[in-house]
């Protein structure tokens, strides 16, 4: 059970923080649109740029804690703060358009999907925001000492959400049912995105309290 409750806890946020769009989201989508094999090439791309955000939060924040013990409550409550901060972004840019017009693209093989895979990894780990996310979500949800079984645990579980998530958009997306569905219903799913965010923020700001 000790590593059970923060490792459920990252890696609720951080489905929600995935399956909100942006930058990478964008990427993937217009990769798929012009070839499937591509866009999921990007989606393992996204998965590698998200071990290395989950072991430089580890280790960075790792060492903050160590090096200034008081400082674990309030990058606890920064934390909160922030995903309450995001939840709300999410909400009021849900009615924006996203633009995943078709490129022409010739169809993938093994060096498009190469290219596609760097590209999906620099899209993923030159976005500071995404950084931020991390490390928000992070110093929200670890314990003060974490156990070598937690720190050897989230970057295989980052991987999975970030490549299965993106993997998806990329499957779905590659279609053209789908991706008419998607942008059709996009308000609302980015709105219950937001709201979720919103809500672990409060939570966790009321759980840093009692630390």
């Amino acid at each position: 059970m000790g590593i059970t409750l923060p490792l459920l806890g990252i890696a609720g946020a951080m489905i929600v923080g995935a399956m909100s769009p942006g930058p990478s989201f964008v990427m993937v989508a217009r990769t798929a649109v012009a070839s499937r094999s591509d866009g999921l090439a990007a989606a393992l791309g996204m998965g590698l740029g998200g071990i290395a955000f989950a072991v430089a939060a580890l280790v960075g924040l790792q060492a903050a804690f160590l090096a200034v013990p008081a400082l674990y409550l309030a990058i606890k409550l920064l934390g909160g703060l922030y995903l309450v901060y995001l939840g709300i972004r999410i909400w009021r840019g849900a009615k924006q358009p996203l633009d995943v017009a078709e490129a022409q693209a010739p169809s993938g093989n093994r060096q498009h999907g190469r290219r596609a895979l760097l590209l999906g990894l620099a899209t993923q780990i030159s976005n500071p925001k995404t950084a931020v996310v991390y490390a928000s979500i992070f110093a929200a949800f670890l314990p003060r000492d974490v156990p070598l079984s937690l720190a050897l645990a989230l970057p295989v579980v980052i991987f999975c959400i970030e490549t299965g998530w993106y993997a998806i958009v990329a499957l779905a997306l590659s279609s053209a049912a789908p991706r008419s569905a998607y942008l059709r219903y996009k308000t609302w799913i980015d709105r219950a995105a937001g709201g979720i965010m919103a809500l672990l923020g409060a939570k966790l700001l009321s759980a840093a309290r009692e630390v």
